[in-house]
C-alpha cells in the first residue's frame, strides 16, 4: 500500500487556505490577521492546534483554538469549491498506479473534512481506497498510518511525505518514508527521494515493490 501525505506532497493549497482563514477571522473578530501563504507553508504537516498557536499571536491563547475550529469549517467549504494547485505529475502518476491495481490512501495531520474537500475539488476520489485525518481520529500520524494499514489489511506500506515529521511518523509506524523533495521541507535519510511525483513508480521498484508485476505495493 502507498500512503501519501497531502499538503506539500500531492498539492499546495496555501493560497486558498490563507484566503479562507483571513476572511473568516476578519468576519468573526473584525481583525485582519494578515496570514500569508509562507505562514501556512511553514506550518504544513503540523496539527491544526499547532498552526493556531503560530498564526494567531494577536489573540489571547484561550481564543486561538476556537478561532481555528471556525476557520477549519469555512476552509473546508472554500477548498471544496476553489481547490489548490496539484504538484507536477500527481494526477498522471495516480492514474498509472490506480490502473495497475495499487492500493493508495492519504494520512494527513489536517482537520476533519479537509481530505474529502481535496478529493472533491480535484476529482480524485477514485484513486484512494481510504484516508485518515488528525481532526477525525484524534490520533498521531504514526497511529493513523497503522490504522489505515490495519483497516485495509495491508501487510506493508510506504509513506510519501515532504517534512521530517512525516519521516518520524513513518519510522514510528514501521514503514519506509519516501521524500517528496519538491515539497515544503527536508527529510534526513529517506528511503528514496522524489524530485517529481512522477518518479514514484521508479522509486517503488528501487525499493523492491514490484507493483507492475503483482498489482500490489
Amino acid at each position: 500500500m502507498i500512503i501519501c501525505d497531502l499538503d506539500g506532497t500531492l498539492w499546495d493549497s496555501s493560497e486558498s487556505v490563507v484566503a479562507a482563514w483571513n476572511m473568516e477571522v476578519k468576519r468573526i473578530t473584525g481583525v485582519d490577521p494578515q496570514i500569508t501563504p509562507d505562514d501556512m507553508r511553514r506550518n504544513m504537516g503540523k496539527t491544526m492546534n499547532e498552526i493556531a498557536e503560530d498564526v494567531f499571536p494577536m489573540f489571547p491563547q484561550e481564543e486561538r483554538y476556537g478561532l481555528a475550529r471556525r476557520c477549519e469549517v469555512f476552509e473546508n467549504a472554500y477548498i471544496a469549491e476553489h481547490g489548490g494547485d496539484l504538484f507536477e505529475g500527481v494526477r498522471e502518476t495516480l492514474q498509472q498506479l490506480h490502473a495497475a491495481g495499487v492500493p493508495m490512501a492519504i494520512v494527513s495531520n489536517c482537520q476533519e473534512g479537509y481530505v474529502p474537500a481535496f478529493l472533491r475539488s480535484m476529482d480524485m476520489g477514485r484513486y484512494f481506497i481510504d484516508y485518515e485525518e488528525w481532526g477525525r481520529s484524534g490520533l498521531s500520524k504514526a497511529e493513523n498510518i497503522r490504522l489505515v494499514m490495519e483497516r485495509n489489511g495491508a501487510p506493508s506500506a510506504v509513506y510519501v511525505g515532504d517534512i521530517q515529521k512525516d519521516a518520524d511518523a513513518s519510522a514510528e509506524a514501521g514503514v519506509p518514508c519516501i521524500w517528496a523533495a519538491y515539497g515544503f521541507g527536508r527529510i534526513e535519510a529517506p528511503a528514496a527521494v522524489l524530485r517529481s511525483f512522477a518518479e514514484l513508480p521508479q522509486a517503488l521498484e528501487a525499493l523492491g515493490y514490484c507493483w507492475k508485476a503483482t498489482g500490489t505495493a
